[in-house]
């Protein structure tokens, strides 16, 4: 299988993943956690331009499992993060991944924020070098083994 192929289907498992637990994924730490971990992805590395911001917001808009909050709020806390990491990425990234780490004390939202992450990562058909380390890194934030994840 290619691996375009097998990116694909991975993002597609976790995304009906995801879906299933939707109503389980509502508290406050699950979106600042998952906005943070769209924001690092899009800036994973170093840079986000305006088409990659527009992009990723509107992956951010059209997922299923985000819709237990007002979309109005996540583009103003992913846009948020986005401007941290923009504004100095070692800085901000550090920032991020504290926002990150929010979804810690459970670990069905932590694994969701991750899984986010991979098909955020993922709906380009290239899920990088760079977005997988940001991802590996957050797994290192939320206290899950990379490996869980084929990181």
């Amino acid at each position: 299988m290619a691996l375009w192929d097998r990116l694909k289907d991975t993002a597609s498992t976790m995304q009906a993943q995801l879906t299933a637990k939707k109503n389980d994924l509502t508290s406050g730490a699950f979106r600042d956690s998952s906005m943070a971990m769209c924001a690092l992805v899009a800036a994973a590395d170093g840079t986000v331009d305006a088409a990659e911001r527009q992009r990723v917001a509107q992956l951010i808009a059209t997922n299923e499992v985000l819709h237990n909050f007002a979309a109005d709020d996540l583009r103003r806390r992913f846009d948020e993060n986005v401007d941290k990491l923009t504004a100095d990425f070692a800085f901000g990234k550090v920032s991020v991944l504290q926002e990150v780490a929010k979804a810690k004390k459970k670990p069905a939202e932590a694994r969701a924020v991750i899984q986010i992450g991979i098909v955020i990562g993922g709906a380009d058909g290239d899920f990088d070098k760079d977005e997988q380390a940001v991802v590996r890194e957050a797994c290192y934030a939320l206290d899950l083994p990379p490996h869980e994840f084929d990181l």
